[in-house]
């Protein structure tokens, strides 16, 4: 099951909105017969590969005495690609070892009955909690109709993000930005508010490692950002997509949009833009030609952060603690609101993890 994880990583950041998988088919004497992947969106599924290869290495007499370990339920229905479950009888293949019941409702665990019915034996929960947290964006996306929300900031062991004259380049140290271009390039958006928007042009794109670029998503209720950045311009320009407020007249809208970006119009919630209103939307079609967007990486400032935090929003919260003090500057969060101790946003699970010279911090808002 650890291997179907590993082979399902290998599809992150293409398969969204479907989840990633990984299989492996392994003979009685515990050779492996061939593995597979979910790749790309709208591509074969692990299972189907797995077995394909099997087929074309071995033979089909391989596949009746083998054992097919895969780490999500083997799907029932009719999608982008026909029902796994069905190949799997097919083939005659006896035994089938899932991870966890698949929740999206065409599945739950009819791909699992049907093959039961079929007289293949299965077992099911192996690892349960690991292939949970691996597809963590999945299942949250299928259960909320949401983006999972990853909030990522960097502070100093004295809690600032900032100088007391707004310079924040670089809190953290190298390998912290490399990793978060990591998390750039398997999450299905980065978003940031207009604030750090103007102050630091960012381009959002993946750029120390390989991988695809992320939807970018900016914040600008009164659209009065300027046309010049970078997000509107450079050559990513069709993976923006501006967030503005009613009656907004963004300077940069015309250009955007010729260059194949979006521009939405959200409602506003106590003057401010709706968070819960984009999160939905985004979850319906905020992704690339309109596809649900899963998975979200919010890159925020203080401000920001805290709207989050106050609203419930932020389902994971990683954060760089770099070993530099600034005696003053500008805080972490901003209020919120909490008055005793039990009050305060909590996180079900949690581990830290050193990279380079920074120690991060990352909470997760339930256990698994």
């Amino acid at each position: 099951m650890v291997r179907c994880l590993e082979l399902a990583f290998r599809g992150a950041g293409r398969v969204s909105p479907n989840p990633m998988v990984g299989a492996v088919l392994v003979d009685t004497d515990g050779q492996v017969l061939a593995e597979g992947w979910h790749d790309r969106y709208g591509g074969p599924h692990a299972e189907r590969v797995a077995i394909e290869e099997a087929l074309r290495r071995h033979g089909p007499e391989a596949l009746r005495r083998a054992t097919l370990y895969v780490n999500l339920e083997p799907c029932a229905h009719y999608g982008k690609t026909p029902p796994c479950a069905d190949f799997i009888i097919t083939h005659g293949i006896p035994r089938v070892v899932v991870g966890m019941v698949d929740p999206f409702p065409q599945v739950a665990g009819q791909g699992i009955a049907r093959l039961r019915a079929h007289g293949v034996q299965v077992e099911v929960g192996v690892l349960e909690a690991a292939c949970r947290r691996f597809n963590e964006a999945f299942v949250h996306h299928v259960e909320t109709g949401r983006p999972l929300v990853t909030l990522k900031m960097a502070q100093t062991l004295d809690g600032f993000v900032a100088t007391r004259t707004g310079q924040s380049r670089w809190i953290s140290g190298e390998r912290a930005r490399k990793l978060v271009h990591r998390w750039r390039a398997v999450l299905d958006g980065v978003l940031v508010g207009s604030g750090t928007a103007a102050a630091d042009d960012p381009v959002l794109t993946v750029r120390h490692v390989e991988g695809r670029q992320p939807v970018r998503i900016v914040l600008d209720r009164t659209g009065g950002l300027p046309p010049t950045l970078r997000l509107f311009t450079d050559e990513q320009a069709a993976r923006t997509l501006a967030i503005v407020g009613p009656g907004a007249r963004p300077a940069y809208a015309a250009s955007l949009l010729q260059a194949g970006g979006r521009v939405w119009t959200l409602p506003l919630r106590d003057g401010h833009l709706d968070l819960e209103a984009l999160l939905e939307r985004l979850g319906r079609e905020g992704g690339p030609d309109g596809r649900p967007l899963q998975s979200l990486l919010v890159e925020a400032g203080p401000r920001l952060a805290t709207a989050l935090f106050r609203q419930g929003l932020v389902d994971r919260f990683f954060l760089f603690i770099a070993p530099r003090l600034f005696g003053e500057g500008v805080p972490l969060l901003n209020d919120l609101g909490v008055r005793a101790v039990d009050e305060g946003p909590r996180f079900e699970a949690h581990r830290w993890v050193e990279v380079g010279e920074d120690l991060l911090f990352l909470g997760y808002s339930r256990a698994g």
